[in-house]
């Protein structure tokens, strides 16, 4: 983490907190000229800085953070509620690749000598308060002195690495493994609407092979070899639907439909070329699925071919695949 960029830290932190044990409805990197202080930010409702909220201070220096530099990101907190930039945040901590310093770490363990030690330095001449007038300035020792100095906080390099391995973001930017996936849930016994337009196609399908025997899905029972063949493809699919939600919280937004690009851009060629019929069509698909190089893709760590499978009745579910031809 030392090797960040300051706006790499403040992105770390900002993941960081989505894993954090607080019902948070949003949360915020703000840092940057004007963030009052406010790197990032945990919204506890939605009056967002009028109401509840947390502020996650990132400091990505060279050394320990000192007291010196924390009274001045303190200040910075008090002058900006006395403006009316925002309330007082429930927590201020402090996270920084090096930690805070040992003198510092005792202050923060002492609330009360952390609050003594600030309003100490809250007098006329002290650099800390330069550019402050007689007004603003007792406004400030007004407020840190009716302020509990426990809302402040720093927060253990070694901690936020543990909270950040829950994230959907850790192995993409630590690259370590993915967390173990579960076992998919069985197919439903009957079809659900999220089958809908993949399962039509299906049909499409059986029908075009047997249009004497097969015109519904439930007459597809009427051939046994049909029957199993459609009940692995609603297990392939189903298996595709787990992998889709376990992408939620193993890796960042959009891993999963980059995964579905390019196996749809892999199997295109195949889907289009000329074949006898559609099932012969969907056979080919299948089969040129399972051969794709797709070790770009993180999930495939953890995808099986019944993934790819199913990934492919996504892409005719959503009708990017077709397997009969319109006549």
């Amino acid at each position: 983490m030392r090797m960040f960029s300051p706006d790499e830290w403040e992105e770390f932190i900002r993941e960081w907190a989505t894993a954090l044990d607080v019902d948070y409805v949003q949360i915020k990197r703000l840092g940057g000229a004007g963030d009052r202080g406010a790197d990032v930010v945990g919204f506890k409702t939605d009056r967002q800085f009028e109401g509840p909220w947390d502020c996650f201070q990132a400091k990505h220096y060279e050394t320990p953070i000192n007291f010196s530099v924390a009274a001045g990101e303190i200040l910075k907190v008090f002058v900006s509620v006395i403006d009316g930039a925002y309330s007082l945040p429930d927590t201020y901590q402090f996270l920084a690749p090096r930690g805070v310093s040992t003198p510092f770490n005792m202050l923060l363990g002492n609330p009360t000598d952390l609050r003594n030690k600030f309003l100490a330095r809250l007098v006329e001449g002290d650099a800390l308060v330069k550019g402050l007038d007689g007004g603003a300035l007792a406004a400030v020792r007004a407020l840190a002195a009716d302020t509990e100095f426990c809302m402040f906080k720093s927060v253990e390099v070694q901690d936020a690495l543990i909270t950040h391995g829950r994230t959907r973001w850790h192995a993409a930017r630590f690259g370590t493994s993915l967390p173990v996936r579960g076992d998919s849930a069985a197919p439903p016994e009957q079809y659900t609407p999220e089958e809908t337009r993949y399962l039509q196609q299906l049909l499409e399908v059986y029908t075009e092979r047997h249009p004497d025997r097969i015109t519904t899905l439930e007459s597809v029972a009427s051939v046994p070899k049909v029957a199993r063949h459609l009940q692995r493809q609603r297990v392939s699919f189903f298996r595709a639907e787990s992998l889709r939600a376990y992408s939620a919280g193993a890796v960042p937004e959009g891993t999963f439909e980059k995964l579905q690009d390019d196996i749809h851009d892999g199997v295109i060629d195949v889907a289009d070329s000329d074949h006898k019929d559609g099932y012969t069509r969907l056979g080919q698909v299948l089969i040129q699925v399972g051969t794709l190089d797709l070790s770009r893709h993180k999930l495939i760590d953890v995808a099986d071919i019944d993934d790819r499978k199913g990934v492919c009745h996504q892409l005719a579910n959503d009708d990017r695949l077709t397997w009969v031809e319109d006549s």
